[in-house]
């Protein structure tokens, strides 16, 4: 039984591909080049052997792996994955920006808030100027402003410290905003009525988002721990930078699929938002003005428990289904 034999996780627990992208991938990842190092020569409370480290033996030491050392290999992986995966929210949020404030958070939240202004620029290159509406200027300032609202959210004041943070709180500030919908609180309404192929290109989107996220932390870690191991070997040292520039990857991937989930949440709304209200019992609107008025008693009501208005009306179905005050 090889090494690669482990890149297989369990069957049943493991054969999912969310658990296989978002936790075992990451683990096994970052296991396997710690071990690597280990197996080289490197170890922080002894010098490394005479000649420096020796990647030969640690792939000898890997291709003479037994049966019971892979299994007991695969089972750590797992384990690990299963015992982080509680975790995978808090993770998102750290590297959104949320929690106490580090060091340094004020000035990054400012840069983000400039660079937000950048965009805003752009995207009114020529206002107030209408001689300067020249066709490549007209789309590069649409383009800016589609920009500015899947990386931004509109209010100034839920601008986060980081890109990951800015892009996942546009979508929850933008999503459904068109239609009178708080995406926060109608969002866990509207999952279960979507279609299938609406909800398999939202999953996978999201399973990108998480996956990134969880590489850049285990990389990022991994760094931390294979400079502590390499501590004692020298110029090898460097090979801590690897995980790190890894992380860095995993992180601007994760931005990316950040911008990609928003697009997915909006499409959500646009195609379904009807089979929400429609799933509510709620007469469905006759013009977008009457939809925003609805939508936002609903939310009210989600969000703060407000009741619905006396002037709300149910739908009655032919079923029998309904209520009718």
């Amino acid at each position: 039984m090889k090494l690669g034999d482990a890149v297989t996780p369990p069957a049943g627990l493991g054969s999912g591909r969310r658990f296989f992208m978002v936790g075992y991938l990451p683990t096994y990842a970052a296991l396997l080049f710690v071990l690597l190092l280990f197996w080289a020569g490197a170890r922080a409370w002894v010098e490394p052997p005479q000649g420096g480290l020796s990647f030969g033996r640690a792939w000898q030491t890997a291709a003479a792996l037994g049966v019971g050392e892979v299994v007991f290999l695969v089972l750590a992986i797992t384990l690990t994955a299963v015992l982080l995966n509680p975790f995978q929210t808090a993770m998102v949020r750290l590297l959104e920006g949320y929690g106490p404030a580090w060091p340094g958070s004020g000035r990054a939240r400012e840069r983000q808030r400039a660079r937000k202004k950048k965009w805003q620029d752009r995207a009114t290159l020529a206002q107030g100027n209408p001689a300067a509406l020249t066709e490549p200027v007209v789309q590069e300032a649409g383009f800016a402003g589609s920009e500015l609202r899947r990386r931004y959210p509109l209010p100034d004041h839920l601008v986060r410290p980081t890109a990951l943070g800015n892009a996942l709180a546009a979508a929850d500030d933008g999503v459904g905003r068109a239609f009178g919908f708080d995406a926060v609180v109608a969002w866990p309404r509207l999952y279960p009525l979507l279609g299938d192929e609406t909800r398999a290109i939202v999953d996978d989107r999201r399973d990108a988002v998480d996956g990134a996220v969880r590489m850049a932390v285990t990389m990022a870690v991994t760094a931390v721990v294979s400079a502590v191991v390499l501590v004692r070997c020298g110029g090898w040292l460097a090979l801590a930078l690897i995980p790190l520039v890894l992380s860095w990857i995993a992180y601007r991937g994760a931005v990316q699929a950040a911008l990609a989930y928003g697009d997915s949440l909006h499409a959500a709304f646009d195609l379904h938002r009807f089979a929400l209200l429609t799933a509510l019992g709620t007469k469905l609107p006759n013009d977008p003005a009457e939809e925003r008025m609805v939508a936002a008693w609903w939310c009210d009501l989600w969000r703060q428990g407000i009741p619905l208005p006396p002037a709300f009306r149910y739908t009655v179905e032919e079923t029998g289904q309904g209520e009718q005050p």
